[in-house]
């Protein structure tokens, strides 16, 4: 089958029960058995329910994997990953990423006996000299949140050795435009709240993987941890999986057209977006994706507190935390998604207060383009309008 075939059909055969097309929410905690230990393969639904397997059957479906286990979040999913691990390993991780994930690895995890470097891994010699003899696991984002830098998902791969394993957040990308799997990685995480949900109406998070062994781990994690989703969150991700490759066409071709927008504009002093030829990686964005995504960020000419403004005068941007979903968002990383990130690191690394992230969503392209025009001259220092 290919990708939008099993979008649609991968897990979601009709209910043995009573032949209905699609797969019933089972909202139950528990089954009832006719003995002790014989019941239909279900006991308890934080170990397995009906529900959440048709949404891991589909999900690991469009990533080419094998296996997969869904939780109740993309940062539950992280932390599944991250257990993996044991007091004095050590990982080597993107300097450019989600926020919360920073968040989970410098004050959380850190704690645990896990110890951290935050490397530009779009630079193969800047991982190799972070790698250590404890090096356990590699974790990447790519595209990374919110700089939009790419990953050699196989250059990484070719550095593990073994008993190390390479994790990529795959959630900007989505298995329709990446497959990291296919690329060698070990696992693949991904925030099911964003692109594969669609809708912004769910929370979830999911990993997968062709590793029988780890995927054993991740299982039994899922359900000693017990941050799994309940089915009504399984199956909304599950239906906006089902038209995950119509909607990132249309988020990816709306994306390219603000991105060049953007770039040509006099107000603009940046735009990060890999689809642009003057991206540093748009080679390698060619070759490891198939698509560009609908993720891209931007920095205004003037001051930083002109990002603020901007931010609040949009009509169809909405000002908002998250992405993926079909409504277009408009974000100020340094307050928003990376505010746990201290400020001195944040600027270190790109994330300056005056950086926006736009997620584009699958609005009519005029109405966005128009959308930013407005906002561009209403927070101009020079109040005449440019195009």
């Amino acid at each position: 089958m290919r990708f939008a075939t099993r979008a649609i059909h991968a897990g979601q055969d009709p209910d043995p029960a009573t032949g209905a097309t699609i797969v019933p929410i089972y909202q139950t905690s528990t089954y009832t058995q006719s003995a002790v230990g014989q019941h239909k393969g279900f006991d308890y639904s934080r170990t397995v329910n009906p529900t959440r397997l048709a949404l891991e059957a589909q999900l690991a479906a469009l990533e080419d994997g094998a296996y997969c286990s869904a939780f109740a979040s993309g940062m539950a999913a992280t932390a599944a990953i991250l257990n993996l691990l044991s007091a004095g390993d050590h990982v080597v991780a993107s300097d450019d990423m989600y926020g919360g994930t920073y968040r989970l690895f410098s004050r959380v995890l850190s704690r645990y006996g896990l110890d951290f470097t935050y490397v530009d891994m779009s630079n193969s010699n800047a991982i190799h000299s972070a790698v250590r003899p404890n090096t356990k696991l590699y974790w990447l984002e790519t595209p990374t949140n919110p700089l939009l830098k790419l990953v050699d998902i196989a250059k990484v791969c070719a550095l593990r050795t073994p008993g190390q394993i390479v994790a990529v957040d795959n959630t900007f990308a989505t298995p329709f435009f990446q497959r990291p799997l296919s690329l060698g990685a070990d696992i693949v995480m991904h925030s099911t709240t964003k692109y594969i949900c669609g809708h912004s109406d769910s929370i979830g998070g999911a990993t997968i993987s062709n590793n029988s062994e780890l995927a054993e781990l991740l299982k039994f994690h899922q359900n000693a941890v017990g941050g799994v989703p309940g089915p009504m969150d399984a199956y909304l991700t599950m239906r906006g999986a089902k038209t995950l490759a119509l909607r990132m066409r249309k988020h990816a071709e709306n994306a390219q057209v603000i991105a060049r927008f953007l770039v040509t504009h006099d107000e603009v002093e940046r735009v990060y977006y890999p689809g642009l030829d003057t991206h540093p990686q748009h080679e390698l964005a060619k070759r490891q994706m198939s698509g560009f995504g609908g993720m891209l960020s931007f920095t205004l000419r003037g001051p930083a507190s002109r990002a603020l403004d901007f931010a609040k005068s949009m009509k169809y941007f909405s000002l908002a935390e998250s992405l993926g979903g079909v409504e277009s968002l408009v974000c100020h990383p340094g307050r928003m998604t990376h505010g746990a990130i201290p400020k001195e690191d944040r600027d270190a690394r790109g994330v300056t207060d005056g950086l926006l992230r736009l997620s584009v969503g699958i609005e009519d392209i005029e109405d966005l383009i128009e959308d930013l025009q407005i906002a561009l001259a209403r927070t101009a220092q020079d109040p005449v309008v440019r195009h």
